[in-house]
């Protein structure tokens, strides 16, 4: 049962904000929480509509897209299905690194600037405008009220993105106070760390946690470790995003918290493409975002073969993503799931991994307090960063012309003030990284095994 002020916050509070923000969230989600329940052909019908607008707006208000389109002499109201789709060439980071502002369509308003370094390692600026914000708030939205939890409800959230920690202001603060939400930072996963979050988590009984799989299924270890019980708290689920989950995370962090795990995946830049039901279903938010699999060649790979994830979402008029590479590799289900809803299914997510780093004096810490360091330096096109043993790491660079070698001192000391001061840190100017063989980049690489927890 949805308490007073549950409710009070989802029905007027967060949709006013949402207002002043001119976003048109609420809007969204409620077409949402319709078209869920829509079968294939009618889902179909939808995005073939949309993305037909998308295309249409790109070759006459985004330069690149006008110009792409000209040259393949492709015409986007001439389309007849999603799968001429296929006809156009992948969009890849470096492209939109070369094409930065030829990206932007002519009439956008109010674009904010996002950057990422991503699951593939390459820092990547982009932007998105109102639209594509307004529907991934509602998207995630609508995938919190499957797990009969909402805006307002308290929520623990374990997360490590400078993003989110550094806009920490006052507006901000008070909006989380708010909506009863408390942004807890997983950089650093020390003992002392350890017994803060659970004694937030243990005063603050939310009803829902968020975070990394890793952090949450670490921290629940530590917990039964402890002898500190978290199941009687009347948390009702974890989300989990970022990473990829595996089976005995989510066993660790459903018994010792007595609640449910529900799987998201998206990024900054591909947006919230797939969300898990109750029922276990992998349902990508198909009114929004096209998801192809295809092959080293960018052949699409029909339902159950495996490969990369690329995307396209329908709501980037202002900055389109048209068959974005994610970098990730996953599987596609074309089974109906249980739960009745009409959305299409990801079968797996095989290719989503962020290592811990352990410090020289055995703190445990989340892999992304040294991506970084690194991500957002001018002139990185990619990197690597490899965790010897406790006393060395190598940081594998690639580099452009704008790389100032001042930098490499930056980074080391950078790197040292986290690991610790005697820790050796090799910097090398490499021309290129070579992939895993899951045809995947992996960011971070340690060699050192985390301090065990043992229940």
């Amino acid at each position: 049962m949805t308490g007073l002020y549950t409710k009070a916050i989802s029905s007027f509070i967060f949709p006013l904000h949402e207002k002043l923000k001119k976003h048109t969230t609420v809007a969204v989600r409620d077409d949402l929480e319709k078209t869920q329940w829509w079968g294939k052909d009618d889902l179909e019908k939808l995005r073939f509509t949309r993305l037909r607008e998308l295309l249409i707006h790109a070759q006459h208000h985004v330069p690149y897209y006008t110009e792409l389109f000209s040259e393949i002499s492709f015409d986007p109201e001439r389309i007849n299905s999603l799968a001429d789709l296929a006809r156009l060439p992948l969009l890849t980071k470096s492209k939109i690194r070369a094409h930065l502002e030829q990206l932007k369509a002519d009439n956008a308003q109010d674009l904010a600037r996002f950057n990422t370094g991503g699951s593939s390692g390459e820092p990547l600026i982009f932007y998105i405008g109102n639209q594509r914000v307004s529907h991934d708030v509602a998207a995630k939205w609508r995938a919190t009220r499957w797990w009969d939890v909402d805006i307002g409800d308290r929520e623990i959230v374990l997360w490590g993105s400078p993003i989110e920690l550094n806009a920490q202001g006052r507006v901000r603060s008070f909006r989380d106070k708010l909506l009863r939400t408390k942004l807890l930072p997983a950089f650093e996963m020390s003992e002392q760390k350890l017994d803060g979050f659970l004694q937030e988590i243990r005063s603050a009984r939310p009803k829902m946690l968020f975070g990394y799989p890793s952090s949450l299924a670490l921290l629940a270890c530590y917990a039964q470790s402890k002898n500190i019980r978290v199941d009687n708290l009347g948390i009702k689920v974890a989300f989990v995003t970022s990473e990829r989950l595996y089976d005995n995370q989510r066993e660790q962090i459903e018994s010792i918290f007595g609640c449910r795990v529900a799987n998201g995946y998206g990024g900054r830049d591909a947006g919230f493409i797939a969300h898990e039901c109750p029922a276990g279903g992998m349902h990508i938010t198909a009114e929004d975002i096209i998801v192809e699999i295809v092959d080293e060649q960018g052949v699409p790979l029909p339902p159950g073969n495996s490969g990369e994830v690329v995307v396209t979402h329908l709501a980037t008029g202002d900055f389109p993503f048209i068959r974005y590479r994610t970098g990730d590799v996953a599987i596609l289900n074309d089974k109906t799931c249980s739960c009745g809803r009409g959305l299409p299914l990801i079968q797996e997510i095989q290719g989503r991994t962020t290592d811990f780093i352990v410090a020289a004096d055995g703190t445990l810490m989340h892999g992304l307090a040294l991506i970084y360091v690194v991500r957002d330096l001018p002139g990185v096109q990619q990197f690597k960063i490899i965790q010897e043993n406790l006393h060395a790491t190598r940081i594998l660079l690639v580099t452009d012309t704008t790389f100032k070698d001042s930098l490499i001192s930056t980074i080391k000391s950078d790197v040292m003030r986290r690991l610790g001061k005697d820790v050796r840190v090799d910097v090398e100017i490499v021309t290129h990284i070579a992939k895993e063989p899951s045809g995947k980049y992996r960011y971070v690489i340690s060699h050192v095994s985390p301090p065990e927890i043992h229940p």
